[in-house]
């Protein structure tokens, strides 16, 4: 009885602590669990998810794009006014395929913007994820070395083709693309590694078989 009631209480104590759980996402991307314990006009003080009774982490609230609360609401933060050059130059036309300019967007629809422009448009992958191919066809063991290259190096600004490059100026659609083109370069890449192992071993077999 003893046994189940340290149960039962263990229980309600685990489900009262994953309910209290905050997530900061940062503008980088990073999401961190944590326990929001205040908000001033310019940081996010916080505690880790995972030791309550730690230190107390700062955050500058210009580094963080959103947090969910525990009661599952969201709270977008906004950059602080950009300089006149950066806003005049994205504010000058519509946005491609939308009536409103990309001034008027908050931060997180900077962000998604930039995630779903980079599916469309990003094709920066290719010389890193032909190489692969090439060199996995001769070895696969050797094709790893540009592989897990490619893997680790995010895509170069330059190469990330956006629909408008002033859009790029945009700190939060920047980490977006950026983002969802990294995510894109490694799937592409991995996927030429897979297929030159494919074809490597199925050419063993194939020698195997006819000895």
């Amino acid at each position: 009885m003893r046994q189940t009631l340290l149960t039962l209480l263990f229980s309600i104590l685990s489900i009262s602590a994953i309910q209290a759980q905050d997530i900061i996402t940062k503008r980088t991307g990073e999401k961190v669990e944590a326990k929001v314990m205040e908000i001033t006009t310019s940081e996010i003080k916080y505690k880790n998810f995972n030791n309550l009774e730690g230190p107390l982490y700062v955050l500058p609230k210009a580094e963080v794009l959103l947090i969910q609360y525990e009661n599952k609401t969201n709270e977008v933060f906004e950059l602080p006014e950009r300089p006149a050059y950066a806003t005049a130059s994205v504010d000058a036309q519509p946005y491609i395929g939308d009536a409103t300019t990309v001034s008027k967007e908050s931060a997180l629809h900077f962000y998604t913007r930039g995630q779903a422009d980079a599916t469309t448009f990003y094709e920066g992958y290719k010389p890193a994820s032909t190489t692969v191919l090439v060199v996995s066809l001769i070895s696969p063991v050797v094709g790893l070395i540009p592989a897990v290259g490619a893997t680790v190096s995010k895509p170069k600004t330059r190469n990330l083709q956006a629909p408008r490059s002033e859009l790029l100026q945009q700190p939060d659609y920047h980490n977006g693309y950026q983002k969802e083109a990294s995510k894109i370069k490694i799937g592409k890449v991995w996927q030429n590694w897979g297929i030159a192992f494919g074809a490597n071993l199925l050419a063993v077999l194939l020698i195997a078989s006819g000895q």
